[in-house]
């Protein structure tokens, strides 16, 4: 049998231009997956933060967690997150996604979509913190959530991923430079997604 942090995934490269982005369906087969979600359920300690969007405070639509090295904070978003250390599971999620990424990472922001209400909007990861050209990892498990991307400069370039249940998605090189992402709401009934972004906070 093989072990619980076993990748069985081939990468799907995406075809956008300024952009280096790597789709892994089944990172985590479904067995392997079910068990990563009812874990990262049940033990983060997850937390809800307002945020200000055009002058006015609102809560932030989903549940976060951040955990990290040496208690390096990380904001977005008029927010700054201080890190829980490393857990278990998640040092063992860590070594897993840096295998395909290449990279060490210092940091992952956890997200929690309760429903298809909660969303992500339109934004990319270019905070100051994370260097120039940063290299983004995002783990998904739970519910399949589209996953939107738009050009910075061209409006007709546009693509959309759904996102598996245990599936990985790299962003890399100028990514962050030329496109922005988004997690949509949906007004269908959908359940619980949570997802891991892995980074490099220099």
């Amino acid at each position: 049998m093989k072990s619980l942090f076993e990748s069985t995934s081939e990468p799907v490269f995406i075809d956008l231009p300024d952009a280096e982005i790597i789709y892994y369906p089944h990172f985590f087969d479904q067995e392997q997956a079910d068990i990563i979600f009812a874990e990262l359920m049940q033990d983060i300690p997850w937390q809800q933060d307002d945020i200000r969007v055009y002058g006015k405070i609102h809560p932030q639509p989903r549940l976060t967690a951040l955990f990290g090295n040496e208690g390096k904070p990380y904001s977005y978003s008029n927010i700054t997150m201080q890190p829980h250390p490393w857990n278990l599971l998640l040092q063992k999620l860590k070594s897993q996604v840096e295998k395909s990424a290449d990279t060490t990472f210092t940091t992952v922001l956890l997200n929690q979509y309760r429903d298809g209400k909660d969303s992500n909007g339109w934004h990319a990861d270019n905070e100051k913190e994370l260097g120039i050209n940063p290299i983004i990892a995002s783990l998904s498990f739970g519910a399949q959530r589209t996953f939107q991307l738009k050009h910075n400069l061209d409006k007709d370039l546009k693509k959309s991923i759904l996102l598996e249940h245990g599936s990985l998605l790299l962003m890399k090189g100028t990514t962050q430079h030329f496109w922005k992402h988004q997690i949509p709401k949906t007004t269908k009934p959908i359940g619980p997604r949570i997802n891991g972004t892995f980074r490099v906070i220099k």
